[in-house]
């Protein structure tokens, strides 16, 4: 419930999401990284040996085939769910989604990995790789998940996932 005199914020216009892949970055890394609740913070090579050490898989890095299917499969599954997709991008070791939807990021971004996790699982399996089958992991837990709520930020950062990457 919202504090008494409070202003509701408005719906965002879009999510800015990014996620990356397992084991790619970590926290302590030297581009600097995310401690929920605490913010941006600097590389710490000790936090990232003790991360690093922690790591029960292979960090994994998507190639070229991989990435197609991703991106695919994000434009797939925005078509099925009535979601405006404004533009999405997927490297070797992150993907970013500038997306609209009427359900909370969290739902979003759990609904994209899922999804392409089962896709690439399917393109690993007509291929023959039965090392991408034999992995666990292929996405680190959780993600950015910016909310955008006015034209300048969203289009900063269609221009950066389309421009930029």
């Amino acid at each position: 419930m919202p504090d008494v005199g409070s202003t509701p914020m408005p719906d965002p216009l879009a999510y800015f999401l990014t996620w990356t892949t397992y084991g790619t970055w970590l926290p302590g890394d030297e581009r600097g990284w995310v401690k929920e609740g605490e913010g941006f913070q600097v590389p710490d090579r000790r936090i990232e040996h003790e991360a690093r050490r922690k790591l029960v898989e292979e960090p994994f890095y998507l190639d070229e085939v991989q990435r197609e299917v991703i991106e695919a499969t994000i434009v797939k599954h925005c078509e099925i769910r009535g979601w405006q997709l404004f533009a999405t991008a997927c490297r070797t070791a992150h993907a970013h989604v500038v997306v609209h939807a009427p359900v909370e990021p969290d739902i979003v971004m759990d609904q994209f990995k899922a999804w392409c996790t089962r896709k690439l699982r399917e393109q690993a399996e007509a291929a023959g790789d039965g090392r991408f089958l034999e992995r666990q992991r292929v996405w680190t837990e959780d993600g950015s998940k910016r909310r955008l709520y006015d034209t300048d930020s969203l289009e900063a950062a269609i221009i950066y996932v389309r421009d930029c990457q």
